[in-house]
């Protein structure tokens, strides 16, 4: 091998090296953050439990209305993440447009707040139109209208950790988010039971304390960008008042699609919890328990293509098509891999995992192990498909491509696997396990369509010199 070709080998090395090295130094605080954030909310799950099942029940109705609102705001406000990626992509120094973008994607959370406070303020009339019980809507009715005041404050910690991680600063939303989470155990053990002279809220405590935890979580955040210097010179809420209705509509554009995408794929999963409940507790035990485990796992791809967008957006701005394909095989390669752990994982030693959940020792859960361990095979084998699907996603999304993706993800969710697995469960003999093949079917046919799309990238890309088109 010439000296030259073998200077022009290591320097594609070194930039195949630096990818890796990038994307996981951006990656893992955000995935480390995906799980704190999962945190807060398990946790009043734990102190709900205390309350009894009435509470439980009544606090799972009103998350499940409030997480609906919830996701496609987070998706609306994603936008801002490739917007301000691509902008930096072109220029570092751009400081004008990404304050200019940030401003409008904090425009969109207020515009999206005021509506969704209203709907929420009557969740439990809503749930009474949904069939639940009303003794249990009118709880969750109680508790929805502590909980909705979180949406503007946890909508704005969104944006603000879009922001840092842009600059490839994430570590500062990590150590927020887990300064919050003892916060939130606290203040909501003090609310729902009345210690330390609180007033006993119940149900209630817990909602008040998920606002108070979100408020400060944003807080926290506002205070690093007017204190850091690196951050205090984009000056982001100088004139908040200042409208630029181009950005802010090529915001909603971008962040519309995204945001639908995310209601799809969790309306999937909710439907197919519902389904097992109509095939007995032991199936919804069961699912519950395959389900946590396969979410747990999917904290790392999800962190994955948050970073590969935001990797992809800057290669894309600055017009390196080299450097768009290295940032996106070089994050789908991480991912797959870490899917092919958890696969092994999840088929080697299933019991292990389950016992986190279950007494393996005690006959009457038996039927719930057999079932739950028969789930987690299913889970495994769409562990390749979940990681890949959310990776691609994200490089899409770097991009700005969001309006394919969300008929893909339409398509496969909700056109394909939906009815696929609602078929197999209850018009043959596999009940629950023909859900989870449904599942599994849906996530792998959309993995496959996004690559798909991924590999037409160069079509996709166009001239973006205007920031906000």
């Amino acid at each position: 091998m010439s000296a030259v070709v073998q200077e022009e080998f290591d320097n594609r090395a070194g930039l195949w090296r630096a990818e890796f090295t990038a994307t996981l130094a951006l990656g893992w605080p955000i995935i480390l953050t995906n799980l704190a954030q999962t945190a807060l909310t398990t946790s009043d799950v734990i102190l709900t439990g205390r309350l009894g099942p009435e509470a439980l029940a009544a606090g799972a109705l009103g998350t499940n209305i409030y997480f609906f609102f919830l996701i496609f705001g987070i998706g609306v406000v994603t936008a801002t993440s490739p917007m301000i990626a691509n902008t930096l992509g072109r220029n570092r120094h751009a400081v004008r447009d990404v304050r200019r973008t940030f401003r409008q994607g904090l425009w969109a959370i207020v515009f999206l707040s005021l509506p969704v406070w209203i709907i929420l303020w009557h969740a439990g009339t809503l749930l009474l139109w949904l069939g639940q019980d009303p003794s249990l809507a009118s709880e969750a009715g109680r508790y929805v209208r502590a909980l909705q005041w979180s949406y503007l404050p946890s909508l704005a910690y969104i944006l603000l950790r879009s922001f840092l991680a842009t600059l490839e600063r994430p570590r500062w939303a990590l150590v927020v988010c887990f300064l919050a989470l003892p916060l939130n155990v606290a203040v909501a053990w003090c609310l729902m039971f009345g210690t330390l002279g609180m007033p006993r809220l119940g149900l209630v405590g817990a909602g008040y304390a998920t606002f108070l935890a979100s408020l400060f979580m944003a807080g926290g955040l506002v205070v690093v960008v007017m204190v850091d210097r690196q951050f205090r010179r984009y000056q982001l809420f100088g004139r908040f008042w200042r409208a630029d209705w181009p950005r802010f509509i090529a915001i909603w554009r971008l962040g519309f699609p995204i945001g639908i995408t995310l209601v799809f794929e969790v309306l999937v999963f909710n439907v197919s919890a519902f389904l097992m409940g109509v095939l007995g507790a032991k199936e919804l035990a069961a699912h519950a328990i395959a389900l946590q485990i396969a979410s747990l796992c999917f904290m790392v791809p999800l962190g994955l293509g948050q970073a590969v967008t935001i990797r992809v957006g800057r290669a894309h701005g600055a017009g390196d098509s080299k450097g768009v394909t290295r940032a996106g095989t070089v994050a789908i390669t991480i991912a797959l891999g870490f899917a092919v752990l958890t696969a092994g994982m999840m088929i080697t030693i299933p019991h292990l995992l389950i016992a986190a959940f279950l007494d393996m020792s005690d006959p009457v859960n038996v039927p719930v192990i057999v079932l739950a361990t028969q789930f987690l095979i299913f889970a495994a084998i769409f562990q390749l498909g979940d990681g890949a699907q959310a990776v691609t996603s994200g490089m899409l999304r770097g991009l700005r491509d969001t309006s394919m993706p969300m008929l893909i993800a339409g398509i496969g969710y909700i056109g394909i696997g939906l009815p696929l697995g609602t078929a197999l469960a209850f018009f043959t003999p596999l009940r629950g396990a023909g859900i989870w093949i449904g599942l599994a079917t849906a996530l792998t046919l959309v993995a496959i369509a996004m690559f798909w799309r991924w590999s037409k990238r160069d079509r996709l890309v166009q001239d973006w010199s205007n920031p906000v088109s």
